[in-house]
């Protein structure tokens, strides 16, 4: 081990515990809030906020964005730590540091949120489209994402829910690297897997079911994840392409909130860098942090699920192993999605 890795592992550990420190209500004497599914719906008591771990590959597509804004602008949750997936991971961080730094960060605690560097990979999506956005902030070491949120599990064990927008190699090391304190997890939602419902076409018509992105990027980590025994709470292609259309946009970029402002910024990058120019985000990625949120958006159906090796999640007989959102409240949705981000 290099000392480069001993020094990363050593301060994401001192990163994570720094904070609890800060804050003293966040370690240990939390209550531990107990998950339970009525009727399809989480169900979590609005008085304690959740502890979340945000694992993205933001960068790459506009909806990670949107979705980072929608936790910093949301009281129910307090993000312990966000961790960056696959390809240059530390221009990721990067792009998260100056997201943090120009939208005011956690509107509710004023509290830092460590942001950490996870696995590097190769990439085969042609770089990060929002790259200028991170080359522009000072470059820095990040503290190991893996490590970091692996001690943020045991400081607060069966408290966290990771949510985890990106491919799933962060999530597959920390399973491989301690396997019992990911247990500890309280859940994990994810955006990812695609059931009966693939990407639609170009004109909108609805196509069978496709390897998701998320999944065929790291189908092995995919597979490890359904196999770990915890709580799995899954928004694939189903029911997460929900485009944000010209009036909305223009809406919430005109709000002229710090949050805004900065996605705004990454979505011109979005649409210059991209082969095609698309002008309309899907917001598959906010649809994950919308239902920790607010669960009554998107009911859950129990399924067993299994990852073939080109990334396809098919539906299977046999003992659940993932809740499935099938069906999004769309309209509920974007209602609360553009009123968080204009705060």
């Amino acid at each position: 081990m290099t000392g480069k890795r001993i020094c990363r592992g050593i301060c994401a550990f001192a990163l994570v515990a720094g904070l609890a420190l800060a804050n003293p209500g966040w370690a240990g004497a939390q209550e531990t809030i107990q998950v339970q599914v009525s009727n399809g719906v989480v169900q979590i008591p609005p008085e304690h906020p959740q502890l979340v771990w945000l694992d993205t590959d933001i960068g790459d597509d506009i909806d990670d964005a949107f979705a980072v804004g929608l936790l910093l602008r949301s009281a129910e949750v307090r993000l312990l730590g966000i961790s960056t997936a696959y390809g240059d991971t530390e221009l990721r961080a990067r792009l998260v540091d100056r997201f943090l730094a120009d939208s005011g960060g956690d509107l509710w605690t004023k509290m830092p949120i460590p942001v950490t560097a996870g696995v590097r990979t190769k990439a085969t999506n042609g770089g990060l489209t929002q790259a200028a956005y991170g080359w522009r902030i000072p470059e820095r070491a990040h503290p190991d994402g893996v490590e970091a949120a692996l001690a943020a599990i045991r400081l607060h064990p069966g408290e966290i829910t990771l949510i985890a927008i990106g491919p799933l190699f962060n999530v597959g090391a920390m399973i491989d690297r301690d396997a019992e304190t990911f247990k500890k997890l309280k859940r994990v939602v994810m955006m990812g897997g695609s059931v009966a419902r693939g990407y639609d076409g170009g004109h909108g018509e609805l196509r069978p079911a496709d390897a998701e992105w998320n999944i065929k990027c790291d189908p092995k980590d995919a597979a490890k994840l359904l196999a770990a025994g915890v709580p799995i709470f899954m928004m694939p292609l189903d029911s997460t392409q929900i485009h944000l259309e010209s009036e909305q946009r223009e809406r919430m970029f005109a709000a002229d909130t710090p949050v805004t402002d900065q996605i705004a910024l990454l979505y011109h990058q979005w649409v210059a860098n991209t082969g095609a120019h698309w002008t309309t985000p899907t917001l598959y990625d906010p649809v994950a942090v919308a239902y920790a949120i607010r669960p009554e958006l998107c009911p859950m159906k129990a399924m067993r699920l299994e990852v073939d090796d080109a990334g396809f999640t098919k539906p299977v007989s046999g003992e659940p192993n993932a809740e499935v959102c099938m069906k999004l409240d769309e309209a509920g949705f974007l209602s609360f999605l553009e009123a968080r981000l204009q705060q």
